[in-house]
């Protein structure tokens, strides 16, 4: 009973907090109303039925010479492409983030340096991809390797942040001891923080390749290569056959890709 008594006694003596919970409903409903307000509906355009209608109609019967062909206007190659731009915009934006993520880490680094560092990543990460590829459009001219350009810089943005989050829950006694034997700093981090970041590494790697991939086909609209331009094209001149066919070979592509990174980030985290 004394037990029983104590629950009921610290259970009445809980914090208050129902104007607090009131307030945030409050404040979350005046922001919804007053975002919702400045959307209108103006009902589906008819041209945006057509263009649903034949994209629909393009995937239940894509252009199967379009798929199989070795061309350079091919599915294939340029699914390729898009690809490769990708890879090497992961594999460079990934490889040039661990110096960068060792400089902004103020565990590693003196403050001033650090914050130095994590403004240029801010600065990176502030403008969206496609911004960067129609900044970087103008100095190396349209082409595959606008797109490499681009995304290795954007990979630089938000894998150089996860490392350093990474940097920020290592275990420091390795390091402790690493300093007592007289290590300097560069084999501090080759024998104390490499071998704690790989798998955190490669798991961030494969997800920004991910990301990469889809964005690689976005950058190809504005001409940074890869399949989007050509889809965009199709869409405009109505050819829905052949945009069945990009769309058709996009998506198989991300599922192969998708299925392949989940398992070897499984493998990673878990050994599975």
């Amino acid at each position: 009973m004394e037990y029983a008594s104590n629950i009921i006694e610290k259970y009445e003596s809980r914090p208050r907090k129902w104007w607090l919970y009131t307030l945030i409903v409050l404040i979350l409903a005046v922001l919804l109303s007053w975002s919702a307000s400045s959307v209108t509906f103006k009902g589906l355009a008819v041209k945006g039925t057509e263009v649903a209608k034949g994209i629909f109609w393009g995937l239940i019967k894509p252009d199967a010479n379009l798929l199989f062909s070795t061309a350079t206007d091919g599915v294939p190659y340029l699914l390729m492409e898009t690809v490769c731009i990708a890879i090497l915009g992961t594999v460079v934006g990934g490889i040039l983030a661990l110096p960068v993520s060792f400089l902004a880490s103020p565990k590693i680094m003196p403050k001033p340096i650090a914050f130095l560092f994590n403004a240029l990543i801010l600065l990176i990460r502030t403008l969206p991809s496609i911004v960067w590829a129609l900044i970087w459009i103008r100095v190396t001219g349209p082409g595959a390797f606008c797109g490499v350009i681009t995304q290795s810089i954007c990979s630089i943005g938000m894998i150089s942040k996860m490392y350093i989050t990474a940097i920020a829950d290592l275990d420091t006694s390795i390091l402790e001891s690493l300093d007592a034997a007289g290590c300097s700093a560069f084999q501090k981090i080759r024998y104390g923080i490499i071998p704690q970041l790989t798998p955190n590494i490669i798991s961030t790697v494969i997800y920004r390749f991910d990301i990469n991939i889809k964005d690689a086909t976005t950058l190809g609209i504005v001409g940074a290569g890869g399949i989007g331009a050509a889809l965009i094209q199709c869409i405009n001149s109505r050819r829905w056959t052949m945009v069945g066919s990009f769309i058709l070979a996009m998506i198989v592509l991300m599922l192969i890709i998708e299925f392949a990174s989940t398992k070897i980030r499984a493998k990673l985290a878990r050994g599975q």
